[in-house]
C-alpha cells in the first residue's frame, strides 16, 4: 500500500528530492530571536517579538522541550544551533504565520501591504503571505501593481518574510492560497496562472467536470513552473472548505493527487477560516456567525453534506473538528493533507480607519485608508496574528524553509495565543518522527507519544492569560486509498486519551503508549481552554468532549480558543 510518505522528514533526515541548494538563500535569525543584539537595538516590533519569546521561554542557551527548536532523540538542543545554516541538525525554528490576508489590491479590502505587515510583525508574526482575491481586475492590474509594495514591506519588516500569492477562485469550488517563492519570475507566473486558471476570471466557477478539470490543469500550470525553474517553489492551501458545501471530498482528493508526491502543490486547508470576530455578539460586535459560516446548500454544494457542516466547531471547520469526519478520511488514506489557521483579514474589528477613495476597476486598487472617525464594532476580522496563528517548523529562517516546513506538514495552529510551544514525538526502535513525518519501525515494536506543551507564557491580544484545560490524542487506522472518492467518515478514528492540564505556567509533558504496533496508523493532537465542548457528532464512543457547534450571533472567539496539531504517521513493516 502506498502511504505517500518518501517525501515526509523523518526527523533527522532532511534529504529532500527537491532541494534546488538551499543553503545559499540561508539568512541569519531575526533580530529578535539573536540573543546577541541588545533590546534597546531593536525595533518597537522586534522588541515586541522578543518579549513573546522571552515570555514563553524560548529564548537563550539550552532550551527546554517545547521550545522553538525541537530536539533529537539525545536532549535538549542548544538554541538555535547553527543559526544562518539552512540546516539544524538538532530540530526547528518554529515560525508563525498567516497565509491569508487581503489589502487595498481586493475589491472588499482596503488597508495597504504595509500595513498588514507591520500589524503581522507587531502581533508575532514571521512570516506573511499577501492573497489578493482573484479577478478580471487583479490579474489585468493588482498582481503587478501590489509587488512593488510587498518589496517595500520585505525591506522595512526584515523580520518578516512578505510572499506574495492570491486568493483563487478555484474553477468549481470554494477559495484557495496560491503563492510563490519570491524571485524575478513571481509577478509573471501569478499573472499567467490567475489569467488562466482562476474561475471568476474564466467564468468557471459553477460545479461542473469541466471547471473541476480546469482546477487540476491551474495546480498542473504550477507543478510545470517549478519544474521548469520558473520559481523556486509554488504552493495552494484550501481556504474556508466547508463554508459553502462545494468542495467536495473527490475534488479534495483530487487536488492533492494532482502533481507528484514529491513535490506536491495542493498539501492541506484551512482547519479554522478567518473572519472570527464575526460571532462577537452585538451591540459590542457584528452579531453574525464565526467565520462568517452562515449559509445552507446551494445548486453547487455537494448534497451529502450534512446542514451542521456549514457551521464553524469552535471556530474550527467541520471537515477539521470532526473525529471520524472528512479530514481523518483523508488521513486515513496514508497520504499527506495539513490544517492551518488564517486571519483572512480585510476589515478589522474595532478599528477606526476606513477605505480610500478611487476606482478599483480603473486602478486596480482602492487609495490608501483614511481616518473614518468611529470605532468600527461592525467588522469581523482580527490583525494578522492577532487571534489565530499558523507554527511552521522550518530548518531556517527563509522562505524556501516555510514552504518546506509547510509541504512536509510540520504545522500546528491554535486561537487566542492558547499555547506558547508544541513538540510532538512519536518514538520507536531508535527512531522518531514529528508533525508530518512517518515512524517506520519493525512490526510490534513499542511506540510512544511524547508531548511537551510550553504553557501561554503571558497574555494574549484580548489582554488575559488563556489556560489549557485539556489535550485530546486521536487516533486512527491508516485503511488505503477508498474507492469512492466522496468518503468522508473515517470508522476507526477517535478520541484515545484526554489529559487534563492542572497547571498553568511553565512546560507540561504527556506520554502516550501506543503499544507494540501491527498495523499502520496515525496520531493527532487537540486541545481546548475547556470552556465549551459537546459530544462530537460521531458519538461519545468517538469523541466524548469536542468543540461545539458556534451559535450565530453568540459566538465570543475569545471564550472558547483551540489548538490543532497535524498528524504523526507510525508505519510498522
Amino acid at each position: 500500500m502506498g502511504h505517500g510518505h518518501g517525501h515526509h522528514h523523518h526527523g533527522h533526515d532532511h534529504s529532500h528530492a527537491h532541494d534546488h541548494g538551499h543553503a545559499h538563500d540561508a539568512a541569519p535569525l531575526p533580530a529578535a530571536f539573536d540573543v546577541s543584539v541588545p533590546d534597546e537595538a531593536l525595533t518597537p516590533e522586534q522588541q515586541s517579538r522578543r518579549s513573546l519569546l522571552r515570555r514563553a521561554g524560548l529564548l537563550g542557551a539550552g532550551l527546554a522541550a517545547g521550545s522553538v527548536v525541537g530536539q533529537t532523540a539525545g536532549g535538549a538542543a542548544p538554541a538555535f544551533a547553527a543559526s544562518g545554516s539552512s540546516r539544524k541538525k538538532n530540530g526547528f525554528l518554529w515560525l508563525s504565520g498567516d497565509h491569508h490576508i487581503h489589502t487595498q489590491y481586493s475589491s472588499d479590502g482596503k488597508y495597504r501591504v504595509v500595513d498588514q505587515v507591520r500589524q503581522g510583525a507587531r502581533h508575532g508574526l514571521d512570516w506573511m503571505v499577501i492573497t489578493d482575491h482573484g479577478s478580471a481586475t487583479h490579474a489585468k492590474i493588482g498582481v503587478e501593481k501590489v509587488n512593488p509594495d510587498i518589496k517595500e514591506a520585505r525591506a522595512a519588516y526584515e523580520d518578516t518574510l512578505v510572499f506574495q500569492g492570491l486568493e483563487w477562485n478555484i474553477p468549481s469550488a470554494e477559495h484557495g492560497t496560491v503563492f510563490v517563492h519570491p524571485g524575478k519570475n513571481e509577478v509573471s507566473v501569478l499573472k499567467q496562472f490567475e489569467t488562466g486558471y482562476d474561475g471568476a476570471v474564466k467564468g468557471a466557477t459553477a460545479s461542473s467536470a469541466a471547471n473541476e478539470a480546469l482546477a487540476i490543469a491551474g495546480l498542473n500550470f504550477l507543478s510545470d513552473q517549478v519544474k521548469r525553474r520558473k520559481v523556486k517553489d509554488a504552493l495552494m492551501l484550501a481556504n474556508h472548505p466547508a463554508r459553502k458545501g462545494i468542495d467536495s471530498p473527490h475534488e479534495i482528493r483530487a487536488w492533492r493527487d494532482a502533481t507528484p508526491a514529491s513535490h506536491r502543490i495542493a498539501v492541506g486547508f484551512e482547519g479554522a477560516p478567518g473572519h472570527q470576530a464575526a460571532g462577537l455578539p452585538k451591540p459590542n460586535g457584528p452579531g453574525g456567525a464565526r467565520g462568517i459560516y452562515d449559509g445552507s446548500p446551494s445548486a453547487n454544494s455537494f448534497a451529502g453534506y450534512p446542514l451542521e457542516s456549514y457551521r464553524t466547531w469552535g471556530g474550527f471547520d467541520w471537515m477539521t473538528a470532526t473525529v471520524g469526519g472528512l479530514w481523518d478520511s483523508l488521513l486515513a488514506e496514508g497520504k499527506p493533507w495539513w490544517i492551518t489557521a488564517n486571519s483572512d483579514s480585510h476589515q478589522i474589528y474595532a478599528d477606526t480607519a476606513a477605505r480610500g477613495g478611487g476606482d478599483f476597476n480603473a486602478n486596480g486598487r482602492y487609495d490608501d485608508p483614511v481616518y473614518g472617525g468611529q470605532i468600527d464594532l461592525t467588522e469581523n476580522d482580527f490583525w494578522p496574528g492577532y487571534y489565530s496563528r499558523t507554527h511552521v517548523g522550518a530548518e531556517g529562517f527563509h522562505y524556501a524553509a516555510v514552504m518546506d516546513g509547510i509541504r512536509a506538514g510540520r504545522i500546528w495552529v491554535d486561537h487566542g495565543q492558547l499555547l506558547s510551544g508544541l513538540d510532538v514525538r512519536v518514538s520507536g526502535g531508535s527512531r522518531w518522527a514529528t508533525l508530518g513525518g512517518a515512524l517506520h519501525v519493525k512490526k510490534g515494536t513499542k511506540v510512544t507519544l511524547t508531548v511537551d506543551v510550553a504553557l501561554a507564557g503571558g497574555p494574549n491580544w484580548a489582554g488575559f492569560v488563556p489556560t489549557l484545560a485539556r489535550v485530546d490524542v486521536i487516533q486512527g487506522d491508516v485503511t488505503g486509498e477508498v474507492k469512492d472518492k466522496d468518503t468522508f467518515t473515517a470508522p476507526t478514528a477517535k478520541v484515545v486519551k484526554s489529559y487534563e492540564v492542572n497547571k498553568s505556567t511553565g512546560t507540561v509533558r504527556l506520554t502516550y503508549e501506543l503499544g507494540r504496533v501491527d498495523r499502520p496508523l496515525y496520531v493527532r493532537l487537540r486541545g481546548s481552554d475547556g470552556k465549551r465542548t459537546a459530544v462530537g457528532a460521531m458519538g461519545a464512543a468517538v469523541d466524548p468532549a469536542g468543540p461545539a457547534i458556534d451559535v450565530v450571533g453568540d459566538a465570543d472567539p475569545w471564550q472558547d480558543l483551540w489548538f490543532y496539531s497535524n498528524p504523526v504517521w507510525v508505519l510498522p513493516s
